[in-house]
């Protein structure tokens, strides 16, 4: 969700991957998949239906102890639908474990793509209202706040970056549950 294939192309040429690499400028993507933070992770299968919907995953342990999450289990799930075919859930079941956007959040992306438009026309301050105001109505969304701040500007790992952050961090860190809790809560509703 870069502002353009150039900001990602160092990262993408360091790592050689061997598969194609999405740049995302237009948030797209975050749109169609709800995604509020990065990394989100979203297993689609050869039909283009979800199979897992959006989790907080990582591929390594590298920043375990900043959020929590160890990668094995997410990583062993990935091999053993990959390379065995084991489904991670029933189709009913992702449509359980989804996280639909609010109508705000919807309002956000609309401000957001309207922000976007209007500084690519030149319009800044204009779009700087578009911006702020998705902020405001999605607080918690990353792909939002955090993608706006190197189009206006910003630091994404700047004060603006840490005051958010924290802001997150004192509501409960309120973007999606890991997908295990998802399932245990929907399971324990279920009982």
């Amino acid at each position: 969700m870069d502002k353009s294939p150039d900001d990602a192309r160092p990262f993408i040429e360091a790592a050689r991957a061997a598969h194609p690499s999405l740049i995302d400028p237009e948030h797209r993507v975050a749109d169609l998949y709800r995604i509020v933070n990065v990394p989100t992770v979203v297993w689609i299968d050869e039909q283009g239906h979800i199979a897992r919907p959006n989790d907080v995953a990582f591929g390594t342990d590298q920043f375990k102890d900043f959020h929590g999450i160890p990668s094995a289990p997410h990583l062993a799930a990935l091999r053993a639908w990959v390379k065995e075919g084991k489904a991670p859930l029933t189709p009913d079941a992702v449509k359980k474990l989804q996280s639909l956007p609010t109508a705000d959040e919807q309002l956000a992306r609309a401000e957001f793509a309207l922000g976007w438009y209007l500084h690519r026309a030149g319009k800044t301050a204009a779009a700087e209202r578009h911006f702020v105001r998705a902020g405001e109505l999605a607080p918690h969304d990353f792909t939002i706040r955090r993608g706006s701040m190197p189009i206006r500007g910003l630091d994404p790992m700047g004060p603006a970056f840490f005051e958010m952050y924290t802001a997150w961090a004192q509501a409960g860190k309120p973007y999606y549950e890991p997908l295990n809790s998802r399932r245990e809560s929907a399971v324990e509703s279920e009982s």
